[in-house]
């Protein structure tokens, strides 16, 4: 465009740039491993990763009618419920880094992915209890850290995002092999060895519910005291 002339000086007036890419939304901290904290991506829900997410949560009742066959003292059905509760795992594990890698992070995806894994280890926790092979406390206490850490995470979005921590993916890995041991067929030692991972598992997940609460708490206190001026201490 020509020069604009204005009380004798001559000003370039510059046309704001059209047709660029737009910038991506800035990665919040935690953003790259966890899909909560993750910034969503302008594409389709209809997508690889989140059709892993809904298979994963197609999945739960298959599991439940394997793990309920005969009253869950089939062999071959125990090993079949714990095949597939290994399939659900392995999509839980896929579906994100698939979802990060190629840009197809969706709000879609952060709703359905955190459904699908507590439907998969409430409904195996509550199964096994029911089958009486595993104590209603130990379901109890581990459902409830998870609906716990879940809400914190709601509670604080507004004020920021509350990423996984290195104990929460601790605790997760423990707790997804104590389950899978618990679902095969109670072979002696291994039936051992499944309540060594659980107790594990149950301590992680007191711990760092901890944590998460006192961190929920401090996340809110530091971004009303940001928005009221005050420096932190």
């Amino acid at each position: 465009r020509g020069p604009d002339r204005t009380h004798g000086r001559c000003t370039v007036v510059t046309p704001p740039p059209t047709g660029g890419a737009a910038r991506p939304a800035p990665l919040r901290p935690g953003g790259a491993d966890d899909p909560m904290a993750a910034p969503v991506n302008a594409v389709s829900a209809w997508n690889v990763a989140n059709a892993l997410t809904i298979f994963r949560l197609a999945l739960v009742p298959v599991f439940l009618a394997a793990l309920f066959v005969g009253t869950g003292k089939q062999t071959s059905w125990r090993l079949v419920a714990t095949a597939i509760f290994a399939i659900a795992c392995v999509t839980d594990r896929f579906d994100g880094d698939i979802a990060r890698r190629r840009g197809l992070i969706t709000e879609f995806g952060k709703l359905a992915d955190p459904i699908a894994d507590k439907a998969l280890v409430g409904a195996s926790l509550i199964g096994l209890s029911a089958l009486g092979e595993l104590p209603w406390w130990v379901t109890i206490v581990i459902l409830i850290r998870e609906v716990g850490v879940t809400m914190l995470r709601f509670w604080v979005i507004r004020h920021g995002v509350l990423p996984a921590s290195r104990g929460g993916k601790l605790k997760t890995l423990l707790q997804t092999v104590a389950i899978g041991l618990f679902v095969l067929p109670p072979w002696g030692w291994l039936r051992d060895v499944a309540w060594v991972v659980m107790i594990a598992a149950i301590v992680v997940a007191l711990v760092t519910g901890a944590d998460y609460v006192n961190r929920a708490v401090t996340l809110r206190r530091t971004s009303r005291d940001r928005a009221r001026g005050v420096s932190p201490a």
